[in-house]
């Protein structure tokens, strides 16, 4: 995983501070990090836009218009001139050189938005969105240097924002890149060295990316075993089984060695998934709240409060329930895994906020870490395009949620995977990380239509990782 941030100029003013660095060399090294990226994907020759702010952001923008001068074919814009001392001092090199400025945006190979990076504290004035809307329009290969322009400090749209193919954040990554509403506009995200290592320029931070190498399978290593050494997981059905069975299917493909469906009716099940009218002894975990709806059997609810020993995964139906609070209150070894309409019904319930999922979605990041910190040890799972993890003010981001997994049932399996983990004695933060990379990487290695994906379908991929 690697260290995510909200804010850097902290980072920048260690750099200047210890490390004997100044802002021209930190410049000089976030331009190349955006020229390796050009380098990268395009040849000698090819034209370049690009488009520079006044500010410090708009002058990386101008030092890479230096940088790759003659190399290729660049055109430099300043739609409201030159205006910090940087900017201004990089503008003269640049043209020392020979770079022109031109008037008016024109049609090129590359763009680069260099108009503001981060720390955008106000909506973009009128004549900057038009700019921005031009810059869309354009067909061509687009770059964002740190931010792309019109995200603000909580990475939404201000009222819109430049839709990159590329963003290169300069020194580390930051939290405004990874909001769901920031998605569709950031493209792949790079990380630009400033001169220092990332090892050196990065400090404490409680927010991570994950990467593949977080996720730990269930794989099984030792030879003499038998189904009791990779635990019991039980669902506790409700009034719509089918999300109930399809969580069971997931946990017994995961690896749980034995699964079980909680009915006092009842109820046909898949060969492999047995049927329990009771709590079987050997219980490892449980799952709770797929299609649950309002008929239920509370006293098996109630048993399930109060043995703290179970590891328990609360889903779905539970975060419009008032029972949710007991089991914040007397439960341990606790995940959640609202939606973000579920997280709103949550605070609503525990008297935290009354907020829509609009606010929810602005808030991601601050609402799972205030949540956290509220209940300590509990593990919640915000899903979203890119999921949070949060525990204790901690948050670990999944980035590779994709709108395959936009369909019905697709939750469901994601509470079977954690309860299979945890039935296998993987701790709360463990099971909730790894089982929904898992589910991202099942849905990605998915071949047929996006649009296609069935809960079965994402179990057959859960079994090919």
């Amino acid at each position: 995983m690697h260290k995510v941030f909200d804010e850097v100029y902290t980072l920048d003013k260690r750099c200047y501070d210890e490390f004997l660095l100044n802002e021209d060399i930190l410049m000089e090294n976030a331009a190349l990090g955006l020229a390796k990226a050009i380098r990268k994907r395009f040849k000698r020759g090819s034209s370049l836009l690009i488009v520079s702010g006044p500010g410090n952001n708009g002058a990386d923008g101008v030092t890479l218009g230096r940088i790759l001068y003659k190399e290729y074919d660049v055109s430099l814009y300043l739609p409201v001139g030159a205006k910090s001392n940087m900017c201004k001092t990089q503008l003269d090199r640049a043209k020392a050189i020979g770079v022109k400025e031109i008037a008016e945006i024109t049609k090129s190979d590359i763009v680069v938005d260099a108009i503001f990076g981060s720390g955008l504290n106000k909506p973009l004035s009128e004549e900057i969105v038009k700019v921005i809307k031009r810059l869309n329009a354009l067909e061509a290969f687009k770059i964002a240097c740190d931010i792309p322009t019109g995200l603000d400090t909580k990475g939404n749209p201000s009222p819109i924002a430049f839709e990159a193919d590329v963003t290169v954040s300069m020194g580390s990554y930051k939290t405004t890149l990874f909001s769901d509403n920031a998605k569709d506009f950031v493209g792949k995200i790079k990380v630009a060295d400033l001169g220092v290592s990332r090892e050196v320029y990065e400090g404490n931070t409680d927010t991570f990316v994950l990467e593949k190498s977080d996720m730990r399978l269930p794989l099984r290593v030792k030879k003499c075993s038998n189904k009791g050494d990779f635990g019991h997981t039980l669902m506790i059905l409700g009034e719509k089984k089918g999300a109930c069975i399809i969580a069971a299917k997931a946990a017994f493909a995961f690896g749980s060695g034995l699964c079980s469906i909680f009915s006092k009716k009842p109820v046909k099940l898949p060969e492999e998934i047995m049927l329990a009218k009771s709590v079987p002894h050997n219980t490892t975990s449980i799952c709770l709240g797929m299609g649950l709806g309002k008929k239920y059997n509370i006293e098996v609810i109630n048993k399930i409060i109060n043995d703290k020993n179970i590891p328990l995964v609360v889903d779905a139906d539970l975060f419009k329930d008032e029972l949710i609070e007991e089991i914040l209150q007397k439960r341990e070894n606790l995940v959640l895994t609202p939606h973000p309409r579920e997280f709103a019904s949550l605070l609503k319930l525990l008297k935290i906020e009354d907020i829509d999922v609009k606010e929810v979605q602005r808030r991601r990041f601050e609402l799972a870490r205030e949540f956290t910190k509220r209940y300590k040890d509990v593990v919640l799972l915000l899903k979203g395009s890119n999921t949070l993890i949060s525990r204790n003010g901690k948050v670990y981001i999944n980035t590779f949620g994709s709108p395959t997994l936009s369909k019905g049932g697709s939750g469901d399996v994601l509470t079977g995977l954690i309860g299979a983990l945890l039935s296998q004695e993987y701790q709360t933060l463990e099971a909730a990380i790894s089982a929904s990379l898992a589910h991202s990487f099942a849905a990605k290695a998915y071949k047929k239509a996006n649009y296609s994906l069935s809960p079965n379908d994402l179990i057959e991929e859960i079994k090919c990782l």
